[in-house]
């Protein structure tokens, strides 16, 4: 027979509420608004009807001493599991919070740094582009400067305008350059010393004056020599030893190669003795020039630095070639310092720092004595080989002038 629960409620027993099932006690727990808890057994949500009518007086206080006891150790049991189930769905709560605050955190770091870089970078860019327009602008203005005043000197050359002109930016204190440029060797390339030797004998011998050099030898410049010209600012480009200066470096005639020419140079097949013995005294004097050679000590202190950092370690060689030592006591000195710095040696060796400037010292003594005897050879050899050819070294010279030279007309 099916659960009629207003038959129930108008006449509860405790017989009839012990025949329901779990579903109609339900029902009449919620009819009469009692408070419990879904998973709670059928036995305890009985007892707490009971109570509720016991507490309305529908029932008699007896009902509950014959009603079915639960026991009180599954309703703590039960209590405890909720709340530690309860406590343990907050914590996994609270942990996913925290995770989902963690992560919006991050994301917003994350995107306050891309915003920052992204930012550094435009100014990054916007900077380069700023230093790249401002080099092109002062390239710009050099090149036109430098067409500018490459294009009056050619007028003054062609004698268009005069040399005075306050647009080229020099006096020639009436100096006419443009009779005289015509005088000017032709710009050789492959002999690049020989062509301002030329030059500076003429400037000597039509007497030009010196601070006009550049603008006359500027004319005839071809390649190489051209671009390094072009390259000097206004007031390099008007001193002609700076312009002298920066084309042999561009050529590469320094003293070290100097040195190495005379060095390396070899007698070619189609030679003959008296050719290459010229050949090489040329190159010898050539060094000796590069290096301002005049008397016999400093000849002496050139050979003796040479033989010194040829027998010294390739580290030592390159700080001395750096430091550009004319003089052997201060090249032995700073190849002390250079030893005392620095340690040398190959592995398993026991070559100490003292060692090796001891060492360094005894070869600076070496190196003076044998260099003397062999300069005192060579000075021997070289009287004796200036005195069999004195006469034909000044016939070639003198004819050699003479091609060279402008007639006076």
């Amino acid at each position: 027979m099916p659960f009629n629960l207003d038959k129930f409620v108008a006449s509860p027993s405790v017989e009839e509420l012990d025949s329901l099932k779990k579903s109609e006690i339900v029902k009449v727990a919620k009819h009469y608004g009692i408070e419990f808890q879904p998973l709670m057994r059928k036995d305890e949500i009985k007892r707490y009807v009971l109570e509720y009518l016991v507490d309305e007086s529908i029932l008699p206080i007896t009902v509950l001493e014959t009603a079915i006891t639960v026991p009180t150790d599954n309703t703590f049991e039960l209590k405890r599991l909720e709340i530690e189930m309860n406590k343990e769905i907050r914590l996994k709560e609270m942990e996913r919070e925290r995770e989902r605050e963690e992560r919006e955190r991050k994301k917003e770091k994350e995107e306050r740094e891309m915003q920052m870089q992204m930012q550094k970078e435009k100014e990054e860019r916007e900077m380069q582009m700023q230093k790249e327009k401002e080099e092109r602008e002062m390239q710009m203005q050099r090149e036109k400067e430098a067409r500018e005043h490459e294009f009056r000197l050619k007028q003054l050359e062609l004698g268009v305008i005069k040399a005075s002109d306050p647009k080229i930016g020099l006096d020639t204190g009436g100096f006419d350059v443009s009779k005289h440029v015509k005088f000017v060797p032709k710009f050789q390339e492959d002999n690049v010393e020989k062509f301002f030797n030329h030059f500076e004998k003429l400037g000597e011998q039509l007497k030009w004056p010196r601070d006009k050099w550049s603008i006359l030898i500027q004319s005839n410049f071809t390649g190489k020599a051209q671009e390094v010209y072009s390259a000097l600012s206004i007031e390099d480009s008007m001193d002609y030893d700076k312009v002298k200066k920066a084309i042999l470096q561009a050529y590469e005639l320094v003293p070290e190669a100097y040195r190495q020419k005379f060095r390396k140079y070899r007698k070619a097949d189609t030679q003959t003795y008296v050719e290459f013995a010229y050949q090489k005294e040329r190159h010898f004097d050539r060094w000796c020039a590069s290096k301002k050679v005049s008397t016999f000590d400093t000849l002496r202190q050139l050979m003796l630095v040479e033989e010194f950092k040829r027998c010294v370690n390739d580290d030592i060689k390159t700080h001395l070639e750096e430091n550009k030592a004319d003089n052997l006591k201060e090249v032995a000195n700073l190849a002390d310092q250079y030893a005392l710095t620095h340690k040398f040696g190959k592995v398993g060796q026991t070559q100490t720092r003292v060692s090796l400037v001891g060492q360094i010292r005894n070869m600076a003594i070496i190196v003076a004595q044998q260099v003397t005897v062999d300069l005192s050879l060579v000075l021997s050899l070289q009287q004796i080989l200036v005195k069999n050819n004195q006469i034909q070294v000044v016939k070639r010279t003198t004819r050699s002038a003479q091609t060279k030279l402008p007639l006076k007309t």
